[in-house]
C-alpha cells in the first residue's frame, strides 16, 4: 500500500485499512516535531508554575496583609487544587476521547487562564479555595489531552525520551515560579498585599500566550481515523510528510504494517470499564501503583516545602524561592539527561531503578532530617539530587499509563489513573504533611517521609514484576485498538 494512497473501502461497512500509524512512526525527527514539543510542553510549564507558586506562597498567605491563612488552610488550598485536578481530569478526559485532543486543548487552557486570574483577586480563604480548585480542573484536563496527543504524534522509537523531556518542562515552570516569587513576594520590592496577587496575574498572562502556540498542533490522525474522519487523518499525515520531506530529503519506507479499523464515534462506559477492570487488569494495577506513589512523594514535599523551611530552618517567606530553584533545576535535568535510556535500556529496568533509588534516597534524607544533620542549604542540595532521579520516575508513570491502553480510551485511561493516583497519593498528602509540620516534631515528619519512600520502593518492585515492555514499539502493538479488526473477520 502506497504511503499516500487513500484507505481501502472494499470491506464491510465502517471497516477500513490504513497506514496512518505506521507513517507517523517511521518519520525522522524534524522541525515539525520540535513544534509539537514546544506547543504541548508548555502545559507542564503551567503546572510547574502553579505548584511552585503554591509552595513558595505558603508562608506569605499566612500573613494578615495577604489572606491570613493558617497552616491547615494553606494545606487545604493545595488539596483543593489537587481535588479540582482530579475532577477535571475525569470530566475532560472523557471528552478528550469523545470530542478530540485539539478541541480540549483550548477548553482546558481557557479554564486555567480564567481561574488563575481569579485566584489573584480572591478576597478570603473560601474564594481562594474555589478558584484554586477551578485552576486544578483546567490543569487536570490538560493531562489527558496533552499526553494522548504526545504519544500519538511522536515516532515510536523516540516516544519515551520525548515524553519524559516534555514532562520535564514542568520544572522549567517551577524554576520560573521560583524566580518570579523572588521579586514579587519580597516585601522590600512589592507590598505583601499586592505581590501575591501579581504572581497569579503573571501566571494568567503566560496561559494567554500559550493559547497561540496551540494553533500549531493538528488533531491526532490516530483519533481521526477511528472516529470516521479518515480523509482528514490522511490529509494531516500527508501534510506532515511533505514538511518533513522538505528538510530530510527522503522518508523511510513505512513497511507493511496496516491497521484495519472499524470506525466508531464513541466508546460506551461499559466497554471502558471492561477494558480497564478486566481485559487489562494487570496494567491497571501497574498504572495505579506508579501514579499513586509518585503523587504522594511529590505533593507531600512540594506543597509544604515552604512551611518546612519556615518552621524548622527559620527561613523568611521571601527567601523560600531561593531553596526551590535548585530543586526545580534537578527535576528538569533528570528526565532530559537520562530519558534516552528509557528507549535504549528499556522501560522496565529504568522505571524499576528510578522508583527504588528515589525511595531509598528519600528515606536517607528523612533520617538525616530527624537527626538534625541537615541545614536548609544541605537539605535543598540533597533533595535536588533525589529529584534528579525521582523526576524521571514520575514522568515515566505518565508515559506508562498513556501508552499501555487502547487508543479509543487513552485519554480516559490517563484521566482515571491520574485521578485515582492523585486522589489517594496527592490530595491527602498536603493535608497530612501540613498537620505533621504543624506539630513541630521532626520525628513525625520523618515518619511521613519514610511512608513516601516505602511507596516508591514498593512501586518499583511492582514494575519489576508486571511492567510492560513498550520501548520502540507502536502504540497499536502495545495495546490493540478496541476497534481493530482481525484480518479474517472481514
Amino acid at each position: 500500500m502506497n504511503s499516500n494512497e487513500p484507505a481501502k473501502s472494499n470491506f464491510p461497512a465502517g471497516v477500513v485499512e490504513t497506514q496512518v500509524p505506521a507513517r507517523l512512526d517511521r518519520l525522522p525527527w524534524s522541525t515539525w516535531h520540535w513544534m509539537i514539543v514546544i506547543a504541548l510542553g508548555v502545559t507542564w510549564i503551567l503546572d510547574g508554575l502553579e505548584v511552585t507558586l503554591a509552595s513558595a506562597m505558603g508562608a506569605t498567605l499566612k500573613n494578615p496583609a495577604a489572606l491570613g491563612l493558617t497552616d491547615a488552610q494553606v494545606g487545604g488550598t493545595a488539596t483543593a487544587y489537587l481535588a479540582g485536578a482530579v475532577l477535571g481530569a475525569l470530566f475532560f478526559g472523557y471528552l478528550t476521547d469523545r470530542l478530540g485532543r485539539k478541541r480540549l486543548f483550548f477548553i482546558t487552557l481557557g479554564l486555567y487562564l480564567v481561574a488563575t486570574a481569579l485566584s489573584g483577586v480572591a478576597w478570603n480563604y473560601w474564594s481562594f479555595l474555589v478558584f484554586r480548585a477551578l485552576t486544578g480542573a483546567g490543569i487536570g484536563g490538560e493531562y489527558a489531552a496533552i499526553n494522548s496527543a504526545i504519544d500519538e504524534l511522536i515516532p515510536a522509537r523516540l516516544r519515551g525520551q520525548v515524553d519524559l523531556a516534555i514532562n520535564a518542562t514542568y520544572w522549567i515552570g517551577a524554576a520560573m515560579g521560583s524566580v518570579l516569587t523572588l521579586y514579587l513576594l519580597d516585601p522590600k520590592i512589592v507590598p505583601i498585599w499586592l505581590g501575591w496577587r501579581l504572581v497569579f496575574g503573571m501566571g494568567a498572562m503566560l496561559g494567554f500566550v500559550i493559547l497561540f502556540f496551540r494553533l500549531w498542533v493538528p488533531e491526532s490522525p490516530r483519533w481521526l481515523m477511528v472516529h470516521g474522519r479518515l480523509d482528514e487523518a490522511e490529509k494531516i499525515v500527508s501534510g506532515v510528510e511533505e514538511t518533513v520531506l522538505a528538510h530530510s530529503g527522503k522518508l523511510p519506507d513505512p513497511g507493511s504494517e496496516i491497521a484495519r479499523i472499524r470506525m466508531r464515534h464513541h466508546t460506551p462506559w461499559r466497554e471502558i470499564w471492561r477494558t480497564v477492570a478486566h481485559v487489562h487488569r494487570r496494567r491497571s494495577v501497574l498504572g495505579f501503583v506508579l501514579m499513586a506513589s509518585q503523587a504522594f512523594f511529590y505533593n507531600a514535599i512540594f506543597f509544604t516545602y515552604g512551611l518546612v523551611l519556615a518552621k524548622f530552618y527559620a527561613v523568611p517567606a521571601e527567601r523560600v524561592s531561593y531553596y526551590l530553584l535548585p530543586l526545580a533545576l534537578g527535576n528538569a535535568l533528570g528526565p532530559i539527561l537520562i530519558g534516552r535510556l528509557f528507549d535504549v535500556v528499556g522501560r522496565k529496568p529504568m522505571i524499576t531503578f528510578t522508583y527504588i533509588a528515589s525511595g531509598l534516597l528519600l528515606a536517607l534524607s528523612g533520617w538525616l532530617f530527624e537527626k538534625q544533620m541537615l541545614t536548609a542549604q544541605t537539605q535543598a542540595l540533597l533533595w535536588s539530587v533525589i529529584f534528579f532521579i525521582a523526576s524521571a520516575a514520575a514522568s515515566s508513570a505518565y508515559l506508562t499509563v498513556s501508552e499501555i491502553f487502547p487508543l479509543e480510551i487513552r485519554g480516559m485511561a490517563i484521566a482515571i489513573f491520574y485521578a485515582i493516583g492523585t486522589l489517594i497519593g496527592g490530595v491527602a498528602a498536603p493535608v497530612i504533611f501540613g498537620y505533621l509540620i504543624g506539630t513541630g516534631s521532626r520525628s513525625s515528619l520523618c515518619a511521613g517521609y519514610l511512608t513516601g519512600a516505602a511507596l516508591m520502593i514498593g512501586a518499583g518492585l511492582v514494575e519489576a514484576c508486571i511492567g510492560v515492555k513498550a520501548e520502540r514499539q507502536s502504540l497499536e502493538s502495545i495495546a490493540s485498538p478496541l476497534s481493530a479488526q482481525d484480518p479474517d473477520s472481514a
